[in-house]
């Protein structure tokens, strides 16, 4: 399979560049399954009902969230109603929606993907991310149930990033971090075929404070002071992700290629 993953969606830049690029990447790179992670699309903070009906007809398959999944009250509802929707596995207990989900490709093969929430210099504390995506390879496993299988990290520490692809080696086709909003350069296949990259950055305008307008972060972190809501930039966005080929027999990755296309980045593609 060909597989796509795109990093947090940051604002209004983030999506009219997915709107824009999305469905010629389908096209001109034959991928057989897309995962965007919608976290930030609407306004910074968290991703509404209307804007992820806008991802999934620019082509994503599945959209994933992170620590600011209920940040649009709407999607509360919206995300009971959409199963292509996951937010994170661990979770607050009782918290709508699902944290996994086994996906069928465009050619039939099965496709499992998971999210979990980090622990470490996160606001608040998430239940234990290891324990909850292995009950959930446990029962999917790689090559068997699912073709491909996808773990989307969403945290603050490389540290732990690094730790669940090792964690998920031979057992997921993917491991790649999002939340951080900067793309790291460390796409690499790891010892039992579990494509790794510790951040696959944003899909926003980096003319600016990891996707804010720079004058208010800048403000704050010079006087130390609030004085306006942070703003999404609205300058061209870069799409950045991550670009895996994996074998249908067996769910290793076979092929890893970072992907930066469009905006202020070097452009990269599979």
């Amino acid at each position: 399979m060909r597989i796509l993953f795109l990093g947090d969606v940051m604002g209004r830049a983030g999506r009219a560049a997915i709107s824009e690029t999305l469905p010629r990447l389908r096209d001109e790179w034959r991928l057989d399954f897309v995962v965007v992670n919608g976290e930030n699309a609407s306004s910074g903070m968290g991703l509404s009902g209307e804007h992820a009906k806008l991802l999934f007809e620019a082509g994503a398959d599945c959209v994933t969230l992170g620590d600011h999944a209920f940040d649009q009250k709407d999607m509360l509802q919206y995300i009971e109603q959409d199963s292509r929707i996951i937010r994170p596995l661990n979770f607050a207990k009782g918290a709508p929606g699902r944290g996994h989900r086994l996906f069928t490709a465009r050619g039939g093969q099965k496709v499992l993907v998971v999210q979990a929430l980090g622990q470490v210099f996160m606001k608040r504390a998430f239940d234990d991310p290891f324990g909850a995506v292995e009950g959930v390879l446990k029962s999917h496993p790689r090559g068997g149930l699912a073709q491909a299988v996808i773990v989307d990290m969403h945290c603050e520490a490389t540290s732990e990033k690094m730790a669940m692809g090792h964690f998920c080696n031979g057992r997921a086709s993917l491991v790649v971090g999002t939340h951080t909003h900067v793309p790291t350069g460390d796409a690499q296949i790891l010892s039992e075929g579990t494509a790794y990259l510790s951040d696959a950055g944003m899909c926003g305008d980096y003319n600016s404070v990891i996707g804010m307008e720079k004058t208010e972060p800048m403000r704050r972190f010079i006087t130390g002071m609030p004085k306006a809501r942070f703003t999404p930039a609205t300058g061209e966005a870069t799409l950045s992700g991550v670009y895996v080929e994996t074998d249908d027999r067996t769910g290793a990755a076979k092929r890893v290629v970072m992907v930066r296309q469009g905006g202020l980045l070097q452009q990269s593609a599979p």
